[in-house]
């Protein structure tokens, strides 16, 4: 095989042209097909990137696909996944897993009953000082670690983020699995009890928009997760991930989205930030195509995002009752 052909179904989510622009510079990848279930926006994505677009699953995966990627809803993964698995073609899925443990679990199942390979797609793994940091803490330099502080704000997206019947959650549901991910990459351990609350106090929506989440891992260590929607449209950048990872003998801090060049803008009369440096994004894709290339075990499994997205269930639980969860959820 000497170049991999991948898909892209829907392009609902914001990271879909991201990704689209990821295969096109990927040599080993051949950015084959389109389908998106809003024909409009297929075709405009088609002629963007120069790619044909189907309006029906059945002629898109007739292309012999090798692998997708799906960027639609959330409500929308458990759909798409048994129909890329059914037709023996590999998965990329955008996170979360889902909107809940029921779907998350017959993903999982669709693809081990026939075989296919399922990846998430967290690209925060893909950031240099992220990865920089999980190997100061694989070193033993900081010792053993005692509590992780964490925030993962953003700018609120709107549409359909914002409707719990796509989304599955807010602002909970959409930023802690990032974080949930990272620490459970780097801990080896899951998470034993999660306490949350959240709210809906910033836009006036239907739907959480900020929160603050306590949970303690099986090893004992304690972290604390902001992951609000509290970046206003005029901030300069979308958002952040941040970490104080307290250790016995140190500290690391990580900025993952510091690779960035201040810019006082009159066309756009305010301050914006312009990265530079490395790209996550296509760190994600080239490990997801190398995957099929070179037949490896997905790097981030679909039982990982299971986990992350179960960390935030939980606390939508604990909110809900106002009480401590033992994960895994019942």
């Amino acid at each position: 095989m000497d170049k991999v052909r991948i898909g892209v179904m829907s392009y609902a989510h914001m990271h879909a042209a991201s990704y689209s622009e990821c295969l096109k510079n990927i040599p080993s990848a051949e950015f084959a097909a389109i389908y998106d279930d809003n024909p409009k926006r297929g075709k405009e994505m088609a002629k963007r990137f120069g790619v044909e677009f189907f309006k029906t699953e059945k002629k898109f995966f007739a292309e012999k696909l090798d692998g997708v990627i799906i960027c639609s809803e959330n409500s929308k993964h458990l759909q798409m996944t048994e129909s890329a698995a059914k037709a023996k073609v590999h998965i990329l899925c955008e996170k979360p897993l889902s909107v809940n443990m029921k779907d998350g679990n017959k993903m999982l199942a669709a693809v081990q009953k026939t075989g296919v390979k399922l990846m998430i797609a967290f690209p925060c793994r893909f950031i240099p000082s992220i990865v920089k940091a999980r190997r100061v803490i694989d070193s033993g330099e900081i010792g053993r670690i005692l509590a992780i502080k964490a925030t993962n704000h953003g700018t609120m997206p709107g549409g359909w983020f914002t409707d719990k019947k796509f989304s599955g959650g807010g602002a909970v549901m959409d930023h802690t699995v990032h974080v949930a991910d990272l620490l459970r990459w780097f801990l080896r351990r899951e998470v034993r009890t999660v306490y949350a609350e959240a709210d809906k106090s910033i836009y006036n929506m239907k739907i959480d928009d900020c929160g603050t989440l306590l949970f303690e891992f099986e090893n004992g260590v304690f972290a604390s997760l902001d992951p609000s929607w509290s970046r206003p449209r005029s901030f300069p950048t979308w958002g952040d991930v941040t970490m104080d990872i307290i250790g016995e003998k140190g500290i690391i801090y990580v900025d993952a989205f510091s690779e960035v060049i201040d810019v006082y803008e009159d066309k756009v009369g305010k301050h914006v930030c312009r990265s530079w440096g490395s790209n996550a994004n296509l760190g994600l894709v080239k490990n997801f195509v190398d995957m099929i290339l070179y037949n490896r075990t997905p790097f981030i499994s679909g039982y990982d995002g299971l986990k992350a997205m179960e960390v935030a269930l939980g606390a939508y639980e604990s909110a809900a009752k106002k009480k401590v969860i033992e994960l895994p959820l019942k």
